[in-house]
């Protein structure tokens, strides 16, 4: 991480993810008034007054935890606490100073050589500031009372953030190549992020919905900026009544809206489902490039022959995305997890990849010379230009005298020509046409 890490630290539901969406200024982090929503780390950068820095959320400080998902939430919250540079310590002023809080005081000061800002949330009224002066009795020589819920004394702790870190230039995240872990509940989506990373970056559990908002990791593979993104398992709609659930569904579909590659990890055990295919359906509607990845193949019968059966059993159900590779790989004991970083550079290049004008000008009147399409009417149709949008996923803009007479299966014909020439390994492509008239 090239910017110091600002990392906000407390007691479980005293408002950090709150404020760490003010800070931030969206909602970032899922945000529901009972403790125990946020689990992982997440981090977003933040530019004040021309410091940058990376802003960290975690769960719920829990000193002394000896047992359950809290031990793993605890972890978390130890790792984002060595790597910071300042710590936002936030308590709750209404509830005033609680022997949790004096615990975690203490560990900080124990454990932690970073500078310590306490803030007492929920100071609704500037009369309500008294309230703070509890917390002095913590030893801390830094008090910054804050409402994260309405905005006040936000531009007060963030002065005080930025005098106390190094000037530091924006991370260019917008730069990044986007990649989303996404599929059912259970199918190793955590635990192929730790393996990818090299490191326990969120919670694994065999228990499902461990994973709730969609946390972002930068990191980097042959000098090019990567984000990887762990999101929460999708079940299906009628299946997902809780507003936790519903908010974490949100945001794994957002996330893939975001990502420039999806990995979408199936079951190799249980094979493809319903619901497998309806993920796989909302990745292409979104125009993210894809790659298959078959986890937990160390449980499958060893040789060729059961990849072969596995690959055939997708290709059948997931017709869709016949253009996605396919990985076989086992996040939880490694097997041929680190091939997925050049399979999925290749794909992100293939992603961007521009093919001249010239070139698909004459592929695609070679091909319309080879199959014309169906007359539609009186008239033929005929195809006079052909050029590549600026955009990604590729997309290919074909000027016809009547776009309404080119069918879907003329179009896929194109789409398949366009394929065999270039390829486009994992990426969708789209063929916009107009007519005379530019529609």
């Amino acid at each position: 991480m090239p910017l110091p890490v600002v990392t906000i630290v407390g007691r479980p539901n005293v408002g950090k993810s709150t404020l760490f969406n003010r800070l931030v200024g969206g909602r970032r982090a899922i945000v529901l008034d009972k403790p125990g929503v946020t689990r992982d780390r997440q981090y977003a950068p933040i530019e004040w007054k021309g410091c940058a820095f990376l802003l960290g959320d975690t769960g719920g400080f829990e000193p002394g935890v000896k047992s359950g998902l809290a031990v793993q939430v605890l972890a978390q919250v130890q790792m984002a606490v060595q790597e910071a540079a300042l710590i936002v310590f936030v308590v709750d002023a209404r509830e005033g100073l609680t022997p949790l809080d004096e615990e975690i005081a203490r560990a900080l000061r124990h454990d932690v050589r970073a500078r310590i800002v306490v803030v007492p949330n929920k100071v609704d009224r500037p009369t309500h500031e008294v309230l703070a002066s509890e917390f002095f009795r913590m030893g801390f020589d830094e008090i910054c009372p804050v409402s994260a819920e309405h905005g006040l004394g936000v531009a007060e702790l963030c002065d005080l953030i930025v005098e106390a870190l190094p000037q530091t230039d924006v991370a260019p995240e917008e730069k990044a190549i986007r990649v989303a872990v996404v599929g059912r509940p259970n199918v190793g989506k955590s635990s192929l992020v730790n393996a990818l990373l090299g490191q326990e970056r969120v919670i694994v559990s065999e228990q499902a919905g461990t994973t709730r908002d969609a946390i972002d990791t930068p990191f980097a593979y042959n000098d090019t900026p990567y984000i990887l993104i762990d999101t929460a398992g999708l079940r299906s709609r009628s299946k997902v009544h809780e507003p936790l659930e519903r908010f974490s569904v949100a945001r794994a579909l957002r996330a893939i809206e975001r990502s420039d590659v999806a990995l979408i990890l199936v079951d190799a055990q249980v094979g493809i489902t319903d619901q497998d295919a309806k993920i796989a359906a909302y990745v292409q509607d979104t125009g993210s490039s894809a790659i298959l990845v078959a986890n937990k193949w160390d449980l499958m019968p060893p040789g060729a022959d059961a990849r072969q059966e596995f690959t055939l059993q997708i290709r059948d159900q997931l017709r869709h995305l016949d253009y996605a590779p396919i990985a076989f790989v086992s996040a939880l004991s490694g097997y041929q997890v680190l091939t997925l970083l050049p399979l999925l550079q290749t794909v992100a290049q293939w992603r961007s990849h521009r093919v001249p004008t010239p070139q698909i000008n004459e592929l695609i009147g070679e091909a319309t010379r080879k199959y014309p399409p169906p007359a539609h009417g009186k008239r033929p149709v005929r195809f006079s230009y052909a050029t590549q949008a600026a955009n990604p996923p590729p997309t290919f803009l074909l000027f016809v005298s009547d776009p309404s007479g080119v069918r879907v299966p003329y179009r896929r014909y194109l789409v398949n020509q366009l394929r065999a020439a270039y390829a486009f390994i994992g990426a969708p492509i789209r063929l916009v046409l107009k007519g005379k008239s530019g529609k």
